[in-house]
């Protein structure tokens, strides 16, 4: 997703929302406090400060939408802590995202605004690492952006160390499962160990609470309530998806699918085979084409949807 930022409108957002200051690690601390005092909106809250947003341009409006969701940025830029880059910096770039998530939101589509600013504070932070990992500059192709940001965590997953090379097994299934070439799993692991990493050890001062570590804003593994919320909606607007794309199938098709594939315990090919009269082979081909024209709807709909949010 590319971010494309009206600045005009998003300075006075800014300036309008009285957003803590955030001139480097040392004010860290503070402002992860400050950021904790904003309020979280209720649906209808929100819902109303969107609207006075959209049909009013009200920066008091926006301010509050904004401020409500700082926590939210924070949260996601802890996310990207490893690559060796400032927090601080990583939190600025997630707030542009925000604005421009908040410039763009539609309250009467039905979701709540964390689930739809997610992906932009998302973007905005994933395209100022591209920009600041200078080894990393071969990471244009969206198949190198997917390895790069998904690289350190399937390492972590096959217990793999963080500053060695991979073992070969471990480059087959990483290059297997994000559809890459083996020598571009190992060239961009070398250059990521290379980038280091941020240590959780890494002493911070300078905030009103006094001196600690960055592990020290990591203990509470509860999920912000912004964050649960948009965990929540996301599985509906995929059941909402799935739901419409099942239309695309005739009832047979429907059946078969959702018996073999969308319950708990699924039937067996010979089972289904007694229901229709017809052979196990028949059964598993349907099932298959099926499931084919189920995906290609579900992308189609996705692709609507993403069109329809940015547009």
């Amino acid at each position: 997703m590319s971010i494309e930022v009206d600045k005009e409108r998003l300075e006075n957002v800014s300036k309008s929302s009285a957003v803590p200051a955030l001139s480097g690690e040392q004010s860290l601390n503070r402002y992860l406090s400050e950021i904790k005092k904003y309020p979280v909106l209720t649906a209808e809250q929100e819902y109303m400060l969107a609207k006075r947003y959209e049909e009013h341009e009200d920066p008091e409006a926006a301010a509050q939408l904004v401020s409500s969701h700082l926590r939210l940025v924070a949260k996601i830029a802890m996310g990207y802590r490893g690559y060796g880059l400032p927090v601080s910096d990583l939190i600025s770039e997630g707030n542009v995202g925000l604005m421009q998530g908040v410039k763009k939101f539609e309250a009467d589509r039905g979701f709540r605004l964390a689930t739809y600013a997610m992906w932009w504070i998302k973007a905005s932070m994933q395209e100022y690492i591209l920009r600041s990992w200078s080894l990393v500059k071969m990471g244009t192709t969206a198949a190198q952006k997917k390895l790069f940001f998904n690289l350190r965590r399937m390492k972590k997953n096959l217990d793999a160390y963080e500053d060695t090379d991979l073992h070969p097994d471990d480059v087959t299934k990483i290059a297997t499962d994000l559809g890459v070439p083996e020598q571009e799993v190992v060239n961009m692991n070398r250059r990521m160990m290379m980038g280091g990493d941020g240590s959780l050890n890494t002493p911070m001062r300078g905030g009103e609470e006094g001196s600690g570590e960055w592990q020290d804003w990591l203990t509470d593994d509860r999920p912000l309530q912004d964050e649960t919320v948009a965990d929540a909606e996301e599985k509906e607007v995929r059941h909402e998806m799935l739901v419409e794309a099942m239309q695309s199938l005739n009832e047979r098709e429907q059946h078969i699918l959702t018996e073999r594939r969308l319950t708990e315990k699924p039937q067996t090919l010979e089972e289904l085979s007694q229901v229709y009269d017809v052979s196990r082979e028949r059964i598993r081909q349907i099932e298959v084409r099926a499931f084919e024209k189920l995906q290609k709807a579900m992308q189609r709909i996705a692709s609507e949807k993403l069109l329809a949010g940015v547009a």
